[in-house]
């Protein structure tokens, strides 16, 4: 074989399968340090500070689609659950409130939840926490960078910076909760305020799913027994939403539904959430010392589909740091979740989803481009 148009022409003559070998390792090569000469991700509150940022780089661009892009200040109030009322010993009183539990679960999938409490100084100490978090040094917060899904500490940038075409304009730290509780060394104030308010957070959506339970015609315990809630997987998501200059070109976080079955949700009073009801983007107000609630997938495979999770994302805005803190409540992680056997049955109410642990949808959902509901339609069954 002749090589003397080929760069390696000074090599003696080889064998042609070990020259095709040889070029590909040097292909190979080369496209491992191309990738090695990229930048290094830095955070978006990194980028956000940076002197005279008047534009963002086009790695935050999202491409703009007329339907994504309908919204509404719409009239319609978002349901307001008063969990004292779902908690009380009054039968007629807890009646009503699951009728419209059940209402809210099917018109919205998110609600308000007031009168839950939980102390208004504890929910501004995690906010306060969080915020000292994120207010820390790159060098310090890098420590707590993770890379797979069940790291119980993980901090980073974007949804999945690694697999990310176009990167969201938002800072995370992921923490688990239980059934192992897990804190970052910092700030010191981080371990107390969360492990208090993960135990008050925890009851309160226990309570709440009892009353999801009960509103589909299951015994009020069903989902605890059914999916182990007693070492259900808590996590504890802090979202750092910087000022953006260019907000109608970038996304907070793009539109998705959450795994597990129930996020409850505190913010720092800035509008920023948006979620999709009847078929446009409603702005959602936040209200002072409630939570905002939503069903995730589980409770729509659950159900069967007659709840279903529902889509949300976050919006950026030129001036203010939005930090929202969710706190997402799911099965055990070795439950394996299928549509409850009373909801399904005759022909006319097949199986919607196939049955499929808890923890293999969370790995799943990880290696997967974030893309609305893509996660849930890959268990969905299809009809023939």
């Amino acid at each position: 074989m002749q090589l003397q148009h080929h760069p390696y022409s000074s090599l003696p003559s080889l064998p042609s399968r070990t020259v095709s070998l040889f070029l590909y390792i040097s292909c190979l090569m080369a496209a491992i340090a191309q990738i090695d000469s990229r930048p290094k991700l830095t955070s978006v509150k990194a980028l956000a500070e940076r002197p005279g940022l008047s534009s963002i780089p086009s790695l935050y661009t999202f491409p703009r689609h007329p339907n994504e892009e309908v919204f509404s200040d719409t009239k319609e109030s978002i349901p307001i659950l008063d969990f004292s009322l779902l908690t009380s010993t009054d039968p007629h009183e807890r009646s009503k409130a699951i009728q419209e539990l059940a209402k809210a679960c099917q018109d919205w999938g998110f609600f308000m939840v007031t009168n839950h409490g939980v102390p208004e100084s504890m929910m501004k100490g995690i906010t306060a926490a969080c915020r000292e978090f994120f207010e820390l040094t790159e060098e310090e917060k890098a420590e707590f960078e993770g890379k797979h899904v069940l790291d119980p500490i993980r901090y980073g940038t974007s949804v999945n910076a690694s697999i990310d075409k176009v990167l969201c304009w938002r800072d995370y730290l992921k923490v688990f909760q239980h059934p192992e509780f897990h804190s970052p060394n910092k700030p010191p104030s981080f371990r107390e305020i969360s492990l208090e308010y993960g135990k008050r957070v925890r009851k309160v959506a226990r309570d709440i799913l009892r009353g999801i339970s009960e509103s589909l015609g299951l015994e009020e315990n069903y989902i605890e027994k059914a999916l182990n809630l007693e070492n259900g997987f808590q996590l504890l998501t802090a979202n750092l939403y910087p000022p953006c200059p260019q907000p109608e070109l970038a996304m907070g976080f793009l539109a998705h539904s959450d795994h597990g079955l129930l996020t409850l949700l505190i913010e720092n009073e800035i509008r920023g959430l948006q979620v999709h009801h009847n078929g446009k983007w409603v702005n959602i107000d936040p209200i002072p010392n409630s939570f905002l609630a939503n069903i995730g997938d589980h409770v729509e495979i659950l159900s069967n589909g007659k709840y279903q999770s529902v889509l949300h994302r976050a919006v950026v805005n030129t001036r203010d740091v939005r930090i929202s803190i969710a706190m997402q409540h799911a099965p055990a992680w070795d439950a394996v979740v299928s549509p409850a056997s009373k909801l399904v049955g005759d022909e006319g109410n097949l199986p919607a989803f196939r049955a499929m642990e808890y923890k293999e949808y969370l790995e799943l959902n990880q290696s997967s481009v974030l893309d609305r509901k893509s996660c849930l339609e890959r268990v969905r069954n299809r009809v023939i």
